[in-house]
């Protein structure tokens, strides 16, 4: 079988490495290099603390890939397990809170309910008194998207991919026991497979249009800030997210911390996703360092932008991505509303389940069908940064 992923990406590359394990045949398309998109872009995380079954059970499954990645793919991640702690000032976001650890438990999950001071041992600097209660899992952590990427590209190469970068697909025409995808270039061939897989992330949509069915996906642009705090944040305190206000930072070397967070009223979607700003707005970068010195005392007027990025989230209404076959012969994996990173590797064994086998045997994602926003069966996420 001929399998054409279109999307390098880490979501697209790791589905192209499991395709070719199974022995698949697999031709892999990416407009720019791999990664341009949105995984280099990515902060990383890898965590188990969400609020649906669907998603705790990705990220089981993803997890169960990450710990042994090293060893698998031959390559280092830079991960570090230092945690990750979310923070209400609710007392009903705390009662879901509690309902969510014990669903999490569930699935092997070894996070915990915590109080202020609790949530303090984890994070010296928290500004404990402003919160009523957290959860905390000290087995979430983070690693580096681009490491991780080029370990699975690596591995695709090995397994027979043809990887074939700066090639932007114009369409896919669905046919009856085949897939035509047609290239940017006009000079260059179209390409025949069996089966295609919709791995394109922000541009999915334009993608699905072209064969035939619309995919409820819009891009949003995301911020990161690089921050020289006042004081130092130390590289073992955890990622920590206020759940009321999406602000969020973790550590980086040498005292530095990654600052996160979406504070606008509205959420404007970014109409074209090939033309957008990559660098931080100052006013919320601003914003940002005041946002998240209400969480932690490490920051304050003395702190200083170092740098940063911008980037897409390709989001859901319900903030789930979209894995299904969409039409016979295109599978779809897109729409992760900023967790695909982290969820790369489940979703690559469910792509080639549902390829070669007709259904996914790793994670029942049944629930993930685009058909959910027709039936109201969306399940929001609620643990979003």
């Amino acid at each position: 079988m001929h399998v054409a992923v279109v999307g390098g990406g880490i979501v697209g590359v790791a589905s192209a490495y499991e395709l070719a394990a199974r022995g698949a045949d697999v031709t892999l398309f990416e407009r720019g290099s791999l990664g341009a998109g949105s995984t280099d872009r990515a902060l990383g995380g890898i965590r188990a603390q969400f609020s649906t079954r669907v998603n705790v059970a990705l990220s089981a499954a993803s997890i169960d890939v990450w710990d042994d990645f090293e060893e698998r793919f031959g390559v280092d991640i830079d991960r570090r397990r230092t945690g990750y702690l979310f923070l209400t000032r609710g007392d009903d976001t705390a009662e879901a809170f509690a309902d969510q650890v014990a669903m999490q438990r569930e699935y092997g999950v070894p996070s915990r309910l915590v109080d202020p001071n609790e949530a303090a041992e984890a994070c010296p600097g928290l500004r404990a008194d402003a919160f009523v209660a957290g959860t905390y899992c000290p087995e979430d952590s983070f690693a580096d998207p681009h490491l991780a990427l080029q370990g699975y590209a690596g591995a695709a190469r090995e397994e027979g991919v043809e990887i074939r970068t700066n090639t932007p697909v114009a369409g896919l025409d669905v046919g009856e026991s085949s897939v035509r995808v047609s290239l940017a270039d006009d000079a260059v061939d179209a390409v025949t497979a069996d089966t295609a897989v919709n791995a394109a992330g922000a541009w999915a949509p334009r993608l699905a249009e072209t064969a035939g069915y619309d995919l409820p996906i819009v891009p949003h642009r995301r911020q990161t800030a690089v921050v020289e705090p006042g004081r130092p944040v130390p590289e073992s305190d955890p990622l920590v997210i206020d759940a009321d206000t999406t602000a969020h930072f973790r550590p980086e070397r040498d005292g530095r911390a990654l600052v996160g967070g979406h504070f606008a009223a509205d959420d404007p979607v970014v109409t074209d996703p090939d033309r957008f700003s990559e660098t931080p707005d100052t006013d919320w970068a601003v914003e940002a360092v005041e946002r998240v010195d209400e969480l932690a005392d490490y920051f304050g007027p003395e702190s200083r932008l170092a740098g940063g990025w911008a980037g897409l989230y390709a989001v859901t209404p319900d903030h789930h991505a979209i894995v299904e076959e969409s039409v016979p012969g295109v599978v779809t994996a897109a729409g992760f509303s900023g967790h695909g990173f982290q969820h790369a590797p489940a979703t690559a064994r469910v792509v080639a389940e549902l390829v070669l086998d007709g259904e996914a045997s790793t994670v029942d994602v049944s629930g993930l069908d685009r058909g959910r926003f027709e039936r109201g069966d969306e399940r929001v996420e609620r643990n979003v940064a």
